[in-house]
């Protein structure tokens, strides 16, 4: 099951006219086919579990610090175990959201949307600019992967804008 993507940006995607980093925060635990990983502990030829093929292979990490605004989301905020820690994403991460949000605010069953766009002041907040290590899978092509308990896209530029 592929989920809808929400926007029609085809190119790089941008939040207030800045370029939009993506990636997970080091510390991130990652559901791979030899269990729950740390980000940092991933290298080319990994499994991991994705939502949309089942698994995939990985064909890289590349690590990479930035600052951006972080967003956090509480632990449960997103559904009763989702995430299941409170969870810092840079705002251009796309997370997989298929709950009433998805509707109300996107007007899709599913959507993919960086965590800006589902900003809300007291579950998930604005944390600010911060410096982040970031890590981002990569394996070919597009997949929608579990990380600490959410949904998250890899190599997904088109967003809903923030």
């Amino acid at each position: 099951m592929k989920p809808d993507m929400a926007g029609r940006d085809h190119g790089q995607s941008t939040l207030e006219g800045t370029l939009s980093p993506a990636g997970v925060l080091s510390g991130s635990i990652v559901l791979t086919l030899d269990g729950e990983m740390p980000i940092e502990h991933l290298g080319a030829g990994d499994r991991v579990v994705t939502r949309d093929t089942g698994t995939a292979i990985l064909s890289g990490v590349h690590r990479h610090v930035l600052r951006t605004r972080g967003i956090r989301i509480l632990a449960g905020s997103l559904g009763d175990t989702r995430p299941d820690r409170d969870v810092v994403l840079p705002e251009a991460q796309q997370i997989l959201v298929r709950d009433w949000r998805a509707k109300a605010l996107f007007g899709l069953r599913e959507a993919l949307v960086p965590a800006a766009a589902l900003l809300d002041g007291e579950f998930i907040t604005s944390e600010g600019v911060l410096s982040m290590v970031l890590y981002e899978l990569h394996f070919g092509v597009p997949h929608v992967i579990y990380v600490d308990g959410l949904e998250l896209g890899t190599g997904l530029r088109r967003t809903v804008t923030a």
